[in-house]
């Protein structure tokens, strides 16, 4: 996703929190934003100079995006995001599916207690958890081919990615597996408050690109859709890919494969079935429907920022980059775990290719960078 982006001629940056270990048990949930999406954005802006940026959040990562969009509306701060995408993300907790039968006040209990242990939760309970979901392919399938049969696994690189298991944060954790699956309170106006600021995801404005996954076991596209009512000031473009909470999202168009869905008239649509009923069907990838739409929202082409290194000021934040990791126009470097970006980048069409951008420009401007 990032390189089809960057061919377009996007700026992208790319960030994800840690994966904690005990010394961080008591990072709280205010700290992966405050930490997370506004200490980034503020990098962001730094470097390319640019007063908006185009926030892109998945799944978990779309949850505190929402929530960093109320922070700031509750506040009155000025706002650094221009165009939002949520991809598989919840808002709205209140129908979950088949997650639900692991959600109750016993198994938190008991979650929690294993947190208190380690300082997180082990991110094996957490596979296990949404491998039982989906038991035949993920578990059972492995035990009759793999086990049974002593077939060798087929190199497959999104199940080499899924297998690096994420944590959060013991408190952190907590404080999300509570006001989200069990209490579902974010949605709630003022019932959850965050540094001392209430909560109001009702208040979220401007321009948003949501999209959910057919077979999603993870985040139901349902529920993904009810951003559609959550945010009444904003204007919402919702997609339905086909394929699950991975697979869906990561679909290169060069690929030729997929389906998905768009209704040109979803601001009538009172519920996620009527919206389906209206939906027309498109064949290959959504990313192509997304970057026309972010293409509409996004800044003239610009150069490139020199270095991201050199251009940002040093404010007591952990840096990008460290000096002499860029010459202008070569990819990020980043230790694992860091936050990767990529930047300054030439487009890569092929030879003779009309429609090449210019590789010394990216998009960029006063309109936002994703």
């Amino acid at each position: 996703m990032v390189k089809y982006l960057l061919d377009q001629g996007y700026q992208v940056f790319m960030t994800s929190w840690k994966n904690p270990d005990a010394s961080l048990e008591d990072l709280q949930f205010e700290d992966y934003m405050t930490l997370g999406p506004l200490s980034v954005v503020d990098v962001i802006r730094d470097i390319t100079g640019s007063e908006k940026v185009n926030p892109v959040g998945y799944c978990v990562g779309g949850t505190l995006l929402s929530v960093t969009h109320a922070w700031l509306a509750a506040g009155g701060d000025e706002n650094p995001f221009h165009a939002s995408t949520f991809m598989v993300a919840m808002q709205d907790f209140s129908d979950v599916g088949d997650t639900s039968v692991f959600i109750d006040e016993p198994q938190i209990e008991f979650m929690e207690q294993q947190m208190k242990e380690r300082g997180y939760l082990d991110n094996r309970k957490m596979a296990n958890m949404f491998n039982s979901l989906r038991a035949n392919d993920l578990i059972w399938s492995n035990v009759v081919n793999n086990y049974l049969l002593g077939q060798k696994p087929p190199a497959f690189d999104l199940l080499y990615w899924n297998a690096d298991g994420t944590r959060m944060a013991r408190d952190a954790h907590s404080f999300y597996l509570r006001n989200t699956y069990l209490e579902n309170n974010f949605v709630k106006p003022g019932k959850v408050t965050i540094k001392d600021r209430p909560i109001d995801l009702t208040k979220i404005s401007g321009d948003i690109y949501a999209v959910g996954a057919e077979k999603d076991h993870i985040v139901p596209w349902y529920s993904a859709w009810q951003i559609n009512k959550i945010a009444k000031d904003a204007k919402v473009r919702y997609a339905l890919a086909n394929s699950g909470h991975i697979a869906g999202m990561i679909n290169p168009p060069s690929k030729g494969k997929g389906t998905y869905w768009v209704n040109e008239e979803s601001v009538s649509s009172e519920s996620a079935e009527q919206w389906r009923e209206g939906a027309k069907q498109h064949e290959g990838s959504w990313w192509e429907d997304w970057t026309a739409w972010l293409s509409e929202r996004s800044g003239e082409m610009v150069d490139p920022p020199a270095s991201a290194a050199r251009s940002t000021p040093d404010r007591g934040r952990p840096r990008l980059l460290r000096p002499g990791d860029l010459s202008p126009g070569a990819p990020c470097k980043s230790k694992p775990g860091g936050a990767p970006a990529q930047r300054g980048r030439p487009s890569r069409f092929a030879e003779g290719t009309s429609s090449r951008p210019d590789p010394r420009r990216l998009r960029g401007g006063s309109r936002g960078w994703p």
